[in-house]
């Protein structure tokens, strides 16, 4: 495999937002790519890069159709991408690799594979912002990536940042279950850790009880109120996915991982 030959598919300028989004496909495992959509400030050079993992099986049909992007809006860190850029923060969403366009479940997310595919994307975006620092952060099932490969990836990042985290694990007991992050030791990340959780996130699976658990030991920005939920508790358009409080949701990662005074709590 020659890794260094990444396939850049298409770069989108949006004047309106002084944002650049940009898809690129790399060769990981054999026979296999991983793609990612790159969102960059068009007029700043950024301060800092994060991995950005989409909640669900993580498969956001990222392509290109003739000159524009397409993929999968609704989920919390997609449609923040913006947010992150104009804080300084170059966003890199990823997609499920290529064999796992169906979507990927929690062993897949928490496996070696993953930690390769995502550590040549790792590697590319260093590669693209020699010095920086470079996050990973998850929502929902999303966090099981961020949790797992910022683990594998030790101090080669520069943080993990957690959002509405599948702290219990669901499904039924004839191999269909989820573990989430129900028997992870988030000790093992060796990096800074960041939570954040809605007060009243209503999924079955990501009670805000947990993450108020952990904040013992970690960092939390704990999030009241926004707009009324347009879809179920566990996707992405309600308290879940932070529904009318990104912006302020997404200010206070971006300080945090800038190293800046952020806020633990939003009204």
């Amino acid at each position: 495999m020659r890794n260094s030959h990444l396939i850049i598919l298409l770069v989108v300028l949006h004047s309106a937002s002084a944002l650049a989004d940009e898809l690129v496909t790399l060769p990981t495992r054999e026979g296999i790519t991983q793609s990612y959509l790159l969102a960059t400030p068009a007029s700043a050079a950024p301060l800092a890069a994060a991995i950005l993992f989409p909640g669900g099986g993580g498969n956001i049909n990222l392509r290109a159709e003739g000159v524009q992007l397409k993929f999968g809006p609704n989920n919390f860190l997609v449609r923040t991408r913006g947010e992150f850029a104009r804080h300084g923060i170059a966003a890199a969403v990823v997609d499920a690799p290529s064999d796992q366009q169906s979507g990927m479940s929690d062993g897949f997310r928490s496996g070696s594979d993953h930690a390769k595919d995502i550590g040549v994307v790792l590697a590319d975006v260093k590669k693209r912002f020699p010095g920086l620092p470079v996050y990973m952060a998850g929502t929902s099932r999303g966090t099981v990536s961020a949790a797992y490969v910022g683990r594998a990836m030790g101090t080669d990042v520069a943080g993990v940042v957690l959002t509405s985290s599948v702290y219990l694990a669901t499904g039924g007991r004839r191999g269909g279950g989820q573990p989430g992050l129900s028997g992870f030791n988030f000790a093992d990340i060796k990096s800074p850790l960041l939570l954040a959780h809605h007060y009243d996130d209503g999924c079955n699976a990501t009670p805000y009880i947990e993450a108020k658990r952990l904040a013992e030991r970690y960092p939390l920005i704990s999030v009241k109120g926004g707009k009324p939920a347009v879809s179920p508790p566990c996707e992405a358009l309600s308290e879940h996915g932070f529904l009318g409080k990104e912006p302020e949701t997404v200010e206070a990662i971006a300080n945090w991982m800038l190293k800046k005074p952020f806020a633990k709590e939003i009204n």
